[in-house]
């Protein structure tokens, strides 16, 4: 390790704080492209969560892009296998290439999914992952059903089709239209997307922050200008990597990690 990194490793350790207490999350999406670039992400990860010590790994979409459940099978254990015995389990979220093979069921098993959409709760963090490939009445039902009965400290809801974003592409009106406005009512945290291979995190909008980052693995997108009504962007960057959240019961730390390891935005969210 370089001297430059280890300062920064040790720096961003500083600004975290103890791990004692707090519930440690990874998220990573579009990394499914199998081959050498999935395990350097793998490896990058793991790597990481060896002094970040995590308790979940969140896929954001687009977890196969082979479309091929032998090829994904073998894949994710050359690339995540390591996970089991680091104690880090996982929550898969379905993209638009998971489901053009039997619905995406062939990643259930793997990904420790009960259905496309479902609840997690992890430490004091309560996950509703979404399946944004199918905006109907049911699942818009079932979640607002699920947010208003919940009373996590943190609520996060993990989708592949961002609300916002400004590369290669925009907002998904059908998310906008029915999701957006339950966020607000019952106060999620943090809105966690991929889909845009890039990194872009967003100003608070009516109590919600909206990260997008689909750097996992596959060509990246460039970074383009925003409309004037979506929420203010912050930060955004066209960088291969991965999320780093850790959620104590007063703050939620998260950072976006390049693949080199290299933290290039930090940001605080208190509830």
């Amino acid at each position: 390790m370089s001297r430059a990194l280890l300062v920064s490793v040790v720096a961003f350790l500083a600004w975290t704080g103890s791990a004692a207490g707090a519930t440690g999350i990874l998220a990573v999406g579009d990394f499914g492209v199998g081959g050498t670039t999935e395990r350097a992400m793998g490896t990058a990860m793991r790597t990481f969560e060896s002094t970040h010590p995590a308790d979940l790994l969140v896929t954001l979409g687009d977890n196969d892009y082979t479309e091929s459940p032998d090829a994904f099978h073998s894949n994710w254990v050359a690339s995540f296998g390591w996970r089991t015995a680091a104690g880090v389990a996982v929550a898969g979220t379905l993209g638009n290439h998971d489901i053009r093979v039997n619905g995406g069921r062939y990643e259930f098993d793997e990904l420790n999914m009960p259905r496309a959409y479902y609840t997690r709760t992890v430490g004091n963090v309560q996950f509703f992952i979404l399946n944004s490939n199918s905006v109907k009445t049911t699942q818009t039902t079932w979640l607002k059903n699920a947010l208003a009965g919940s009373t996590a400290i943190w609520k996060i809801v993990v989708y592949h089709h961002p609300a916002w974003t400004c590369g290669g592409y925009r907002s998904n009106a059908a998310v906008v239209r029915y999701w957006v406005p339950l966020f607000e009512r019952y106060h999620v945290d943090l809105s966690l997307s991929g889909h845009d291979h890039n990194y872009q995190r967003f100003a608070v909008r009516r109590g919600v922050r909206y990260l997008v980052h689909g750097g996992g693995g596959q060509h990246l997108y460039p970074i383009e200008p925003c409309p004037s009504s979506y929420p203010r962007r912050i930060f955004a960057r066209a960088v291969h990597g991965f999320l780093y959240l850790r959620a104590s019961d007063t703050v939620l730390r998260g950072a976006s990690v390049t693949r080199a390891g290299n933290v290039i935005d930090r940001f605080s969210i208190y509830p």
